[in-house]
C-alpha cells in the first residue's frame, strides 16, 4: 500500500489555479505614440550592424579601450550582480510550485543516577532504582500551498519579467559605459589638439614679442606694441593650465571606466593623435526600430509586465487559500524496531480573509497604480529614445556643417596671419592688426578642433540612441558576463 505521504503528493502536485488578475498584452507602437517617421532629416535606411560601432572610427586604441571597459567596468559588474540576484529570485519563485519536504531524526537516552539514596523520615535510607533507556525517532513532513487563484503563477510571471528586465538593464549599463568611454576618448584627443594649438600660437607670439621689442628699441614704434604683444602671449599661456587639467580629467576618467586607477592609461594616450572622424552618416531605420533595438525600452516593457502580474497576485489574496500538509513518524528503543510502527497524518485547510480593514483591497489598488506608473514610464522611455535619436541626428548635421565652415575659416585666418606678420615685420601695418589676425587664427584652429570633436561625439550619441553596442536578437540574461572583482569576505 502506498504511504499517506505518497498519496498526498500525488493529489496535490497536479492542482493548478486559475488566475484572477488581468491578462498582459504588450502595447502597440501606435498606443505608445510612436510616429511613422522622424521629424528631422534622418537616414531611414535599415539599421546596419552596430553591435561594435566603435570599430567604425578606425582607431585601434579607441576600440581597445572600449573593449577593456566592457570587460572590466565596475558599473557593469554591479549590473551583472543585480542580474544574478534577479535570476535567484526567479528560482525561489518557481520553488513555490513544489511541496516543501523536511525530515527529522532524534536520539534520546535517559540514565538514572547510579547508587542514589533517599532518607526516610525515620532516618532510614534506601537505594533508588538503577536503570536507563534509549529512544530513536524518525519523521518526515510535507507541506504544499496550492495557488488556486493564480497567486503562485503570478509571482513566477512577475519574477520572470523582472529577471528579463534586469537583463535589459544590464545591457543598458553596458551601452552607456561604452558610449561614455568613447566620449571621454574624444575629449582627450580634443584637449590634445587644443593644447597643440595653444603651444603653437605661443611660439609665434614669443616671436612677435621679440620683434616688437626690437622695433621699440629702434624707435620705430611706441612701447604700446610691446605691451600688446606681452598681453597677448600671457592670455594664450593662461589657457594651457586649464586645458592640461581638462585633459588629465578625461584620461583619468578613462582609467576608472576600464576598472583601473585614474592614471593607468596616461602612457598609452600620451602620443598626440587626431580626433577620430568616423563615418559620414549612420542609418537610423524607422522609429519603430527603436522598440526592438534599445535595451532600456525593452526593460521598461518587462517592468510593466511584472507590474501587471503583481495585480493578479494581490487580487488572489482576496480569495480562499488552500494549504495541504502531511507527515509520518516512528520511534522505537532499537534501530531494528524503528519501522515496525509508523504513524501518519494528513491535513488540508482553506483560509479566507473576512475582515482586514480594507488592507487587501488597498494592496490591489496600489498594484494597479504601480502598473499605471510602469505604463507611463514605458511610454516615456520610448518617446525619450526617439528624442535622443532626433537630437543626435541634428547634432551630427550641425557639427558636420560647422566643420566645413571652420575649415574655410582656418584657411582664411592662416593666410591673414601670414600676411599680417610679414607686413608687420616690414613696418607696413600696426601691431593691433597683427594681434587681431593671430587671435583669429587661434580661434579658428580651436573652433575646427571643437567642431571635429562635436561631430565625433554626435556620432557616439547617435549610436547610443539607436541602441548600438549589443546584439538585440540575443537574450541578455545569457550574454557572457564580464569578469567581476574578487568578493571581500
Amino acid at each position: 500500500m502506498r504511504s499517506p505521504i505518497v498519496l498526498l503528493l500525488a493529489l496535490t502536485l497536479p492542482i493548478a489555479g486559475c488566475s484572477v488578475g488581468p491578462a498582459y498584452h504588450p502595447a502597440t507602437p501606435a498606443a505608445l505614440g510612436v510616429p511613422d517617421g522622424y521629424s528631422v532629416a534622418a537616414d531611414t535606411r535599415p539599421l546596419a550592424n552596430i553591435t561594435t560601432w566603435w570599430a567604425n572610427f578606425d582607431d585601434p586604441l579607441l576600440a581597445s579601450i572600449v573593449e577593456r571597459a566592457r570587460v572590466n567596468n565596475l558599473d557593469i559588474a554591479q549590473a551583472v550582480a543585480r542580474l544574478r540576484q534577479a535570476r535567484e529570485a526567479l528560482i525561489q519563485s518557481r520553488a513555490q510550485l513544489l511541496p516543501t519536504l523536511s525530515g527529522s531524526a532524534g536520539y534520546t537516552r535517559s540514565q538514572s543516577i547510579v547508587g542514589g539514596t533517599t532518607t526516610l523520615p525515620g532516618g532510614a535510607t534506601i537505594i533508588t532504582g538503577r536503570g536507563s533507556g534509549d529512544t530513536l525517532s524518525v519523521g518526515l513532513s510535507a507541506s504544499y500551498q496550492a495557488g488556486l487563484f493564480g497567486e503562485i503563477r503570478g509571482t513566477i510571471d512577475a519574477s520572470r519579467a523582472q529577471y528579463q528586465a534586469s537583463g535589459f538593464n544590464y545591457a543598458t549599463v553596458l551601452l552607456s559605459t561604452q558610449a561614455e568611454t568613447a566620449r571621454n576618448y574624444m575629449l582627450a584627443r580634443l584637449y590634445q589638439a587644443q593644447l597643440a594649438n595653444a603651444r603653437g600660437s605661443l611660439v609665434l607670439q614669443d616671436d612677435n614679442l621679440e620683434i616688437a621689442g626690437f622695433r621699440v628699441q629702434a624707435g620705430l614704434v611706441s612701447s604700446l606694441d610691446a605691451e600688446q604683444a606681452r598681453s597677448q602671449r600671457a592670455s594664450t599661456a593662461a589657457t594651457i593650465p586649464t586645458l592640461e587639467q581638462n585633459y588629465n580629467a578625461a584620461v583619468s576618467r578613462l582609467g576608472v571606466l576600464t576598472g583601473q586607477a585614474p592614471g593607468a592609461l596616461k602612457a598609452e594616450l600620451e602620443a598626440v593623435k587626431p580626433i577620430p572622424a568616423g563615418p559620414d552618416s549612420v542609418a537610423t531605420g524607422i522609429p519603430v526600430d527603436t522598440l526592438r533595438q534599445r535595451p532600456d525600452v525593452r526593460a521598461a516593457e518587462r517592468s510593466l509586465a511584472a507590474a501587471v502580474a503583481q495585480i493578479g497576485v494581490a487580487k488572489a489574496q482576496l480569495y480562499p487559500a488552500l494549504a495541504i500538509s502531511g507527515s509520518f513518524s516512528t520511534d522505537a528503543s532499537k534501530i531494528g524496531n524503528l519501522f515496525q510502527t509508523i504513524a501518519g497524518q494528513a491535513f488540508a485547510g482553506l483560509t479566507q480573509a473576512i475582515f482586514n480593514g480594507g488592507r487587501l483591497h488597498s494592496q490591489v489598488r496600489a498594484n494597479e497604480a504601480a502598473a499605471d506608473g510602469a505604463l507611463a514610464a514605458y511610454k516615456s522611455t520610448v518617446l525619450t529614445g526617439l528624442e535622443d535619436v532626433e537630437n543626435a541626428v541634428v547634432a551630427l548635421d550641425s557639427a558636420k556643417r560647422r566643420v566645413a565652415e571652420f575649415t574655410i575659416a582656418l584657411d582664411a585666418a592662416n593666410n591673414t596671419a601670414i600676411l599680417s606678420r610679414s607686413q608687420y615685420r616690414a613696418g607696413l601695418t600696426d601691431f593691433t592688426t597683427l594681434n587681431t589676425a593671430e587671435s583669429s587664427l587661434l580661434s579658428a584652429r580651436n573652433g575646427l578642433s571643437q567642431a571635429q570633436s562635436d561631430r565625433a561625439n554626435a556620432l557616439v550619441q547617435l549610436y547610443l540612441a539607436l541602441g548600438g553596442g549589443w546584439d538585440s536578437a540575443a537574450d541578455p540574461t545569457t550574454l557572457p558576463t564580464p569578469s567581476s572583482p574578487a568578493q571581500v569576505r
